[in-house]
C-alpha cells in the first residue's frame, strides 16, 4: 500500500449507503491505516467510527443547498495532501460508490492532473442496498428484467419553490428554496421503459420528474417509493404512485437524503420488508467499552437492527514486568500496603489460588507469562477464581477452567466466596488493574495484589463523535470507570436520551451518580446485557 514516489497515495473509497457493515474489507482496512481521511456529510459515525484513531479527520460535508466545502476545493485539497505529506495514506471516503454520481472521476481526473497515485475502493451503492433494505428488489422474474440508475439532481439551471413547483410553475423562488426544472434527462425513452427507475438525489425535483413522466406517457398509476435514510437506524419508506409523487412528498414531509424507485417492484416491499421487524430497528446505541473488547457486542447489536457507535471511554495498556503490592496485616492503615515491585513469575509456586477480576486482567496476565518463556503448566494444582462469568468465559480460551465464581459477580462476592470456601491460610494471588479498590484486599487482608494492566482514560472526543452521541437512543456502560470518564469528557445536557444499559451493580451506581436513567442486565454477563435491551425495546418495559 506504500505509495512508490515521492507523493502520498490517494484512495477514493466507497463507504456505502449507511450501514457500517456494509463497508467492503478492502476499505476497513484502508481506514484502519490511514492518515488523513476527508469525508462527505453522507458518511455514517458507524463508519467513521472505523479510521484510524490517530488520522486526521477532515469533514468536506455537503448538504444539497450548502456545500461545506466546493467540490473543485475537495479536488484540490486531496493533493495538497499528498504532496505535503509523503508517503502518507489519504483516503477519500464518499457516501455510497465513488464513481455512482459521487463526482469520484473529477477527483480521480484532478490526482492525475497532479502526478498523484490514487486506487478506487468501490462502494455499494445506495441504488441497489436502500432498495433491498426495505424489501424491495431492483429486479425480479416477471415484473422488471433490468433497472435503470437516474441522477434527479444536475448542474442548476432554473430554480423553483417545491409549494410552487406542485402548482405547476417552474421558476426561481428564494434563495435556500431552490430545485432544479430543467434537467437534460430523455423523458420520452424513460417513459417507455419497462424496468425499475431508481432515482437519486432527486427529491426535490421529483414532482416535475414524476409530471414530466405522465406527459410522455407513463402510466399514472406507477407504484413508486421514497426511502429516506437508508440503511440508517432512521430508515423510512414511503409509498405513492406517479401521480400523487409531489403531493406525498409534501404530505409526508420526505427530506433528502433519500432514493425514489419506481415501477413494480415496489409492490413487494409490502412483503418483504425485513429490516423494520428487527427488535432493535431504528436504534442507536453508545458502546462505550474498551476497543479490543467492544466487537462481540457491537456485533449482536447490529444484527438486531441497531446502528452501533463504538466510543471507547478507556484505554488498558499492560504492565511490564507486573507489579505487586498487597496488604500483609491489618486494613485500616493504607500505608501497610507494599511498595509495587516488579514480580517474578517463577514466585507463582508460592500461590494456591489465582484470583482474576476482569477479562483484561485474564489477557494481560497470560500476554505477559508467554512473554516470559512460561506456559499454562506453571499453574497446574493451583484452584483458578473468576469474579464473574465473562472472566470466566475469557480464561477457558486458555483452557483454563475456574474453581470458584461467586453468584454475586462482583469483587465483594468474590471475596466473601473465597473466605468461605478457603479459608485464611490459603495463598491468594489477585490478578487485577491499577484503579482496582481495596475491597478484596480487606477481605482477604493476607492475599497479594499484582497489578497486570493499567486503565488509561480516553482524553477527548472528535467533533462528529459527539454530534453522533448526543442523538443516540442509549449509552451502553460496562464498567463504572467508563461511566465516569464518559461524563467527564462529554456534555450530558446535550444528550437527547438519558437512556443507560448497565452490567452489574457497581456500574448502575456510577450511571444514576450522573443523572442517567439505568436498565440493569440480570447476569454479568453481555448475553445477559443484550437480552435486556431487545426486551427493554420490544416489551417497553423491564422484564
Amino acid at each position: 500500500m506504500e505509495n512508490s514516489n515521492h507523493f502520498g497515495k490517494v484512495y477514493l473509497i466507497g463507504a456505502g449507503p449507511g450501514d457500517p457493515g456494509l463497508l467492503t474489507v478492502r476499505g476497513k482496512s484502508i481506514l484502519e491505516k490511514a492518515d488523513v481521511v476527508v469525508y462527505d456529510r453522507l458518511v455514517s459515525p458507524g463508519v467513521l467510527s472505523l479510521c484510524n484513531p490517530k488520522a486526521k479527520m477532515v469533514d468536506v460535508g455537503k448538504m444539497p443547498t450548502h456545500h461545506k466545502v466546493k467540490q473543485s476545493e475537495i479536488n484540490k485539497l486531496l493533493v495538497k495532501f499528498a504532496v505535503e505529506m509523503p508517503g502518507s495514506i489519504v483516503a477519500r471516503l464518499k457516501g455510497g460508490d465513488p464513481f455512482v454520481f459521487g463526482r469520484g472521476g473529477e477527483e480521480a481526473l484532478e490526482l492525475v492532473a497532479a502526478g498523484v497515485e490514487f486506487e478506487v475502493v468501490p462502494g455499494v451503492t445506495s441504488a441497489i442496498a436502500v432498495p433491498a433494505y426495505a424489501g424491495i428488489p431492483v429486479s425480479h422474474r416477471g415484473i422488471a428484467t433490468s433497472f435503470h440508475i437516474i441522477t434527479g439532481h444536475e448542474k442548476e439551471k432554473s430554480v423553483v419553490d417545491p409549494i410552487a413547483a406542485l402548482q405547476g410553475d417552474c421558476h426561481s423562488g428564494a434563495e435556500g428554496d431552490r430545485i432544479q426544472c430543467n434537467l437534460s434527462l430523455d423523458f420520452e425513452t424513460l417513459a417507455k421503459c419497462q424496468g425499475t427507475l431508481i432515482f437519486l438525489m432527486g427529491i426535490a425535483n421529483m414532482d416535475f420528474i414524476a409530471r414530466r413522466l405522465i406527459e410522455c406517457g407513463k402510466d399514472p398509476k406507477t407504484p413508486l417509493a421514497f426511502i429516506e435514510k437508508g440503511t440508517t437506524p432512521n430508515q423510512r419508506t414511503v409509498m405513492a404512485t406517479l401521480e400523487t409523487a409531489g403531493e406525498t412528498i409534501v404530505r409526508e414531509n420526505v427530506t433528502a437524503p433519500a432514493i425514489t424507485i419506481m415501477g413494480g417492484v415496489v409492490e413487494l416491499g409490502k412483503t418483504l420488508a425485513w429490516k423494520k421487524n428487527l427488535p432493535l430497528s431504528g436504534k442507536r446505541l453508545v458502546v462505550t467499552r474498551a476497543a479490543k473488547q467492544s466487537s462481540g457486542i457491537t456485533a449482536r447489536l447490529t444484527a438486531l437492527g441497531a446502528e452501533v457507535i463504538e466510543t471507547p471511554m478507556i484505554e488498558t495498556r499492560d504492565v511490564f514486568p507486573c507489579c505487586h503490592a498487597g496488604l500483609r496485616s491489618g486494613i485500616a492503615n493504607s500505608s501497610e500496603k507494599k511498595v509495587a515491585e516488579p514480580v517474578e513469575f517463577e514466585d507463582l509456586k508460592n500461590f494456591d489460588i489465582l484470583a482474576f477480576t476482569s477479562t483484561n486482567g485474564v489477557e494481560s496476565f497470560f500476554k505477559q507469562l508467554f512473554a516470559a518463556g512460561y506456559d499454562v503448566r506453571v499453574l497446574a494444582g493451583k484452584k483458578i477464581a473468576s469474579v464473574g462469568k465473562i472472566t470466566e468465559k475469557k480464561l477457558l480460551e486458555y483452557g483454563i477452567r475456574c474453581d470458584y465464581v461467586p453468584e454475586d459477580h462482583t469483587g465483594e462476592g468474590l471475596g466473601l466466596l473465597l473466605q468461605k470456601v478457603v479459608g485464611d491460610e490459603s495463598r491468594i494471588l489477585l490478578l487485577q488493574g491499577n484503579l482496582a479498590d481495596d475491597t478484596l484486599l480487606k477481605l482477604l487482608p493476607k492475599a497479594t495484589r499484582w497489578t497486570v494492566y493499567e486503565t488509561l482514560p480516553v482524553a477527548e472526543l472528535p467533533d462528529w463523535k459527539r454530534e453522533a452521541i448526543a442523538s443516540a437512543d442509549a449509552i451502553v456502560f460496562a464498567s463504572s470507570s467508563a461511566v465516569e470518564n464518559f461524563a467527564q469528557i462529554s456534555s450530558l445536557s446535550s444528550f437527547v436520551s438519558r437512556l443507560s444499559f448497565c452490567i452489574g451493580r457497581m456500574t448502575e451506581a456510577s450511571a444514576k451518580k450522573h443523572g442517567f436513567e439505568t436498565v440493569t442486565s440480570d447476569e454479568t454477563t453481555m448475553d445477559s446485557l443484550v437480552k435486556k435491551i431487545v426486551e427493554y425495546y420490544t416489551m417497553g418495559e423491564i422484564a
